[in-house]
């Protein structure tokens, strides 16, 4: 009789980040920040969120932030951004400079709505007869 066929058992240790390792935040480029993420003044606190990310893409380079504040739609240029991270964005714009800072200006900004050409009226029709795209203004 045949001894029996030995079976290896492989053991995999699986390590688990503490808290201290999951919480630390890490540097991300502009490109990477999504419309929502926090953004912090000098002291922590929380100065409002990302509306856009202003930039001209033909020269990669960063002019700086749309926020959305308590006080309206504020612009935070590239200078005053002192890390842009997995956390959000900290600042260098103490509490009370923030109601002075200019609103953003420029060239509207501008997104396609693709459902406004579905439907049976003459408006969708025109639209997808002759692919036009319907622009409208982004509501603040």
């Amino acid at each position: 009789m045949p001894a029996p066929a030995r079976v290896r058992a492989s053991v995999r240790v699986v390590r688990r980040r503490s808290h201290e390792e999951a919480s630390v935040s890490e540097p991300i480029a502009y490109t990477a920040l999504d419309k929502g993420a926090v953004v912090t003044t000098a002291g922590g606190e929380r100065l409002g969120t990302v509306e856009h990310v202003l930039q001209d893409d033909s020269l990669d380079l960063f002019d700086g932030l749309a926020v959305r504040t308590h006080h309206g739609l504020r612009f935070v240029g590239a200078t005053q951004i002192t890390a842009i991270t997995t956390d959000g964005v900290e600042t260098s714009i103490d509490e009370s400079e923030v109601a002075g800072l200019p609103a953003p200006d420029g060239d509207a900004v501008l997104e396609a709505d693709p459902e406004q050409y579905q439907g049976q009226g003459l408006t969708a029709w025109w639209g997808r007869t002759f692919h036009r795209e319907h622009w409208l203004r982004e509501k603040e």
